[in-house]
């Protein structure tokens, strides 16, 4: 997710915490408590993302793709992160130091609040299609939530107006009131949004503002309810989108055999899905990747209103599904290629729905090989670079493609 989220999540959970705290006898402590809480909260559920500093390790893209929600996303590697948040809080903050040393009930809360934040981080990264691997290095496996975008403004909306209120400054949450009432119109304006979105967003705030006047615990705790239910709301149609992309594709091509169908929902839109396939045959050696998006509405939403910037089809004549882009390939022209590029076998540790043409490989997960994203690799111009290292052991998305019975790297070979 972006940090938007994360930081209003985290500051959110320090402001649940607190107020389940009994009050403490003396205001100077209480004020530190609560400010210790909070930036507690907040930073730990942004830690994760420090990650960014190691991807100059690697050669872009694959510094990025192999380094970011990488050992700083796993649960094992979640518990040194909050060693090192409570110790940097312990040096740096001197009223915290007296405080988490006189108060073992605030030395809890705060460990707790840390831990909750990292899995917290971890959880939310994990609601859509990117991926985390959290259970590394027992188990190297991308997860896939495929359940929201990845900068969804529902949870601004709920988080934002819960906490908007508990400002102290009464300039502030102006401020505050203005930014997250702002951003949705601006965002529908830029075409990132429909009117239907929009509406929905508006009825959220009212929802959430609304709570907030009787009390800081309804506002939140109203926010958390409404942020709950759009996951869930999501999940049910994100399993209904993954049934009528893999009915389209088994209509448009019988007897292929579907592997995957990665998701990803419109902002703040449970109808509106791009989606893409990954699929072998019907024919013998062969694979298939196709991307598309639909409408699980489209007497309501047909596909040529969903906004263009995500993904829709203005113009386009289906009104349910439209297919966009397919490629296919050779299954042993793909598997040799990961054996004797060590360069294309780092990137297929991270690549979901590989696209090769012309020399370039794309996760179009992302967008179409005719645009160049952040995935995109050049592994023919790069075929005698040395081989990247270091190189972190995450699984491989697409073994099933290269043929592998698990996720282990393949045996060593020099670069060819």
């Amino acid at each position: 997710m972006d940090n938007i989220t994360h930081s209003l999540v985290g500051l959110a959970l320090g402001e649940l915490v607190e107020r389940a705290l009994p009050a403490p006898p003396d205001p100077a402590a209480k004020r530190t408590r609560h400010r210790l809480l909070l930036v507690t909260g907040l930073l730990a559920s942004n830690f994760p993302d420090l990650d960014l500093v190691l991807t100059p390790l690697l050669p872009a893209p694959l510094g990025y793709l192999i380094h970011h929600r990488g050992h700083t996303h796993t649960l094992l590697y979640a518990l040194p992160q909050v060693a090192l948040l409570l110790a940097l809080t312990w040096l740096l903050w001197p009223a915290a130091r007296r405080l988490l040393r006189a108060d073992r009930v605030v030395r809890r809360a705060v460990i707790g609040t840390a831990l909750l934040g990292m899995v917290l981080h971890l959880s939310f990264d994990a609601l859509n299609v990117y991926g985390v691997h959290p259970f590394y290095p027992f188990d190297p496996r991308w997860l896939y939530g495929d359940l929201v975008f990845i900068v969804e403004p529902v949870f601004w909306t709920a988080f934002g107006f819960a906490l908007v209120p508990l400002m102290a400054r009464p300039a502030l949450r102006r401020l505050g009131w203005a930014c997250f009432a702002l951003m949705p119109l601006l965002f529908t304006w830029l075409g990132f949004l429909q009117w239907g979105a929009l509406a929905g967003l508006a009825a959220l705030a009212l929802l959430v503002g609304g709570a907030a006047r009787i009390g800081p615990r309804a506002g939140l705790g109203a926010a958390l309810l409404a942020c709950i239910g759009f996951v869930g709301v999501q999940a049910a149609a994100g399993q209904a989108a993954r049934a009528q992309a893999a009915a389209a594709l088994a209509t448009a091509v019988p007897g292929s055999r579907i592997l995957d169908i990665p998701l990803s929902s419109f902002p703040a839109n449970p109808l509106c899905w791009s989606f893409a396939t990954v699929s072998t045959g019907p024919a013998a050696d062969s694979y298939a990747v196709r991307v598309g998006v639909l409408s699980l509405a489209p007497g309501l939403t047909p596909v040529s209103t969903c906004p263009a910037r995500f993904g829709g089809e203005p113009g386009n004549p289906a009104p349910a599904l439209a297919w966009k882009y397919a490629e296919q390939g050779s299954l042993a022209a793909f598997r040799e290629l990961a054996r004797t590029n060590c360069q294309f076998d780092a990137w297929l540790r991270f690549a979901r729905v590989p696209s090769l043409r012309g020399g370039v490989a794309t996760d179009i997960r992302f967008g179409a090989p005719s645009q160049p994203n952040f995935s995109t690799l050049p592994y023919a111009a790069r075929a005698h670079d040395p081989c990247p290292a270091p190189l972190a052991a995450w699984g491989y998305p697409r073994a099933d493609l290269l043929g592998r019975t698990g996720t282990a790297a393949p045996p060593a070979r020099e670069q060819r």
